[in-house]
Formats: structure tokens, sequence, C-alpha cells
């Protein structure tokens, strides 16, 4: 599968996911439970997974890592779909229009292409490799800031635990000092704002890998670079910093 077929396919996933999702936003009778991890979890999360892994079925020798359901994993499978069907959960149970389906696909263990797709906000991103990242058909690139004292950065945290985590949230605190402006925004959009050049740089102290599988080709396509907190190009490192590129080692330095 080519990249330019590969990113297609996730904007038809995302067309069917938007369908679901959209269908089932601000239902009074939204039926919500909580994961092992007291996280929640709604049937538009479980009904979303459950579509995207059925329409992939047509792909068998492709592997499927997800959120909500075990991995489908065929022995030597050189394609894995990574899939998260509602990134914000809290804000979709609650109404608020911030949330997104993540679609990536790796291959022969990169990330080649992604999709979010925000329908609540009327919003839709989507890159490969090699063939640029865009934004509702328009390309986009990141900023050129050049120094953190005029960097836009982002972050959030939503509880104790991120906060604390390797003293994360004072070092943070101590970044957001230096830069320009600081804003909390938060889960997929933060980063996407750095692909498109409102954000410089975008943090978050604790993912999981399909938090942002999708978003890696986008913000690579879109000329800005990614990380670990620590600086590791690992996806599935537990947490995620990205920016402009040009900022990136100031950025690094600073969490250390």
């Amino acid at each position: 599968m080519d990249v330019i077929r590969a990113v297609a396919l996730a904007r038809d996933l995302a067309d069917l996911a938007d369908g679901i999702t959209m269908g089932r936003f601000r239902a009074r009778d939204l039926h919500v439970t909580t994961k092992p991890d007291l996280t929640p979890v709604s049937e538009a999360d479980q009904a979303v997974e459950r579509a995207l892994r059925d329409a992939l079925k047509e792909f068998d020798d492709h592997a499927v890592h997800g959120e909500e359901y075990d991995d489908h994993a065929p022995e030597g499978a050189d394609y894995r779909w990574i899939i998260d069907p509602i990134d914000g959960t809290k804000n979709y149970v609650r109404g608020v229009p911030i949330w997104a389906t993540c679609i990536g696909l790796e291959r022969s263990h990169k990330l080649i292409a992604g999709c979010v797709s925000a329908p609540a906000l009327g919003m839709r991103w989507w890159g490969g490799k090699g063939i640029g990242a865009f934004r509702n058909g328009e390309r986009i690139t990141v900023s050129d800031v050049k120094t953190l004292d005029d960097a836009h950065l982002a972050f959030s945290w939503g509880s104790k635990d991120r906060f604390e985590r390797d003293d994360m949230g004072e070092k943070l605190l101590a970044l957001s000092e230096r830069c320009w402006r600081t804003r909390g925004v938060g889960d997929f959009w933060q980063h996407l704002l750095v692909a498109e050049g409102a954000f410089d740089i975008a943090v978050d102290p604790i993912v999981s890998l399909w938090d942002i599988a999708a978003i890696v080709p986008i913000i690579e396509e879109a000329g800005g670079r990614w990380s670990t907190t620590d600086g590791r190009a690992d996806a599935s490192g537990g947490s995620f910093v990205c920016t402009n590129g040009l900022l990136h080692d100031d950025v690094i330095a600073a969490l250390a």
C-alpha cells in the first residue's frame, strides 16, 4: 500500500468515524462507563473502533492496535493501523467539542500516514510521508520562530500525577516563563496547532501510542520535530513534545 492510498483510506475511515461520533455527541442518553484505569469510555468510543476494525478486515494481513480492544496481530504483518477512536473522551462526554478520531498507519515500524478528524470543530488534518501535511485540504507548515522569547507554548495536565511526573509540571512552568505566551489546549489539538504554525511548542507529559501515532506523520510533513520529553524519537516512549524544529533542542534542554 503506497502512502497516497494509505492517506485516502485513513480519510475514508475518518468519514465513517465522524458519522458515529457526531450522531452521539451531546446525546442525553449517551452511555459512559469507567475503565480499570479510572478513565471514561463511551459507547461511541467502542462503536467507532469496532466500525474501523470491521472496515479494515479487507486488509486481513494488516495488524490493528487500538485503545478499546485487543490487538489484531497477524504473523509477519508489515503494516499496523493505530486507532484512537475518540481522543478527548472526557471532553466528548461533557459536551466540549475538542475531541477527535486519530488514525495512524505504521509500515515496518515507521509511522507513514495519519489522519486526525475533529468534526465538532469542523477540522480535519492529514499527512503522509513525502506528500505533505494538510488541514481541510490546505497545506500546512510549522512556524519560523527561532527563540523561546517569541515562542507560543501549549501544555496542560488533567491530574496531580501528570503535574508531578518527573517534576514535569514545575519544568513546564519554568519553560512557560521563558516563552512569549502560554495556553492550555491539551490532547491532539495543541500538537496540530504546532503543525499549522499557530503554536511553536506543545508538550504532553503522559501519552499512549494511539494518542500520537496519527499526529507524528503530520508534524514531520509540516516541517516540525517531535520526541519524548527526554529527547528520544520513540512514539511508544510515554510522553510527547513537538515543536517547529528550530526550538526543539532548547525545549528538551529545558525539560531535562
